[in-house]
């Protein structure tokens, strides 16, 4: 599969590195933007405040599936309902909430684990076979939260992971099983 991934920072340049181990085509792309019109799937790793600017430096992505893995700590701007729902109304084409409840300082442990960690998203349905895909080829667990509706839900949960962080857990990874899958 051919991946453009727009931002090279810890997630971007993290997530292209495994997915490039798994076997798929990666283009990464900083702040000069350049060309996605060969992807397959387009994934957003800005700085939230970014997203704007960084996706109106990129050409041929529009109407692409696309993953968005953006966070905001600060205040939001009202005119979405999401940062997934700005990305789309964007680029236009199937969007995916994924990667941004996860911590990029832990990728080089996923694959130690006795157990794949999880990695929940929230989906249009015509963008979740190629989440889940890449999901599992970043080494986690996919685990639905739902259509992208929810994907604010994953937004806000952010505030929680870095509680449970900052109050002496440190960057982790996290397993969600039903009873019978632990």
């Amino acid at each position: 599969m051919n991946i453009t991934v727009i931002g090279r920072g810890s997630v971007g340049g993290g997530l292209a590195a495994r997915w490039e181990r798994a076997g798929h085509t990666v283009s990464t792309l900083g702040r000069d933007g350049g060309d996605g019109s060969d992807a397959d799937v387009v994934v957003v790793a800005v700085p939230s405040a970014s997203i704007d600017d960084a996706l109106g430096r990129v050409a041929g992505i529009g109407g692409k599936p696309t993953i968005d893995a953006t966070n905001t700590l600060g205040e939001r701007s009202g005119e979405h309902e999401s940062l997934a729902h700005q990305v789309k109304s964007i680029v236009g084409g199937p969007t995916a909430k994924s990667f941004n409840l996860n911590f990029a300082r832990v990728y080089d442990a996923i694959d130690d684990q006795r157990a794949r960690p999880s990695n929940l998203y929230a989906a249009e349905d015509e963008a979740r076979e190629v989440t889940e895909q890449l999901i599992r080829d970043a080494g986690y667990d996919p685990v639905y939260a739902g259509g992208l509706e929810n994907a604010r839900l994953l937004e806000d949960s952010l505030q929680l992971l870095f509680s449970v962080s900052q109050a002496g857990l440190g960057p982790f990874l996290y397993r969600m099983a039903t009873p019978g899958g632990l």
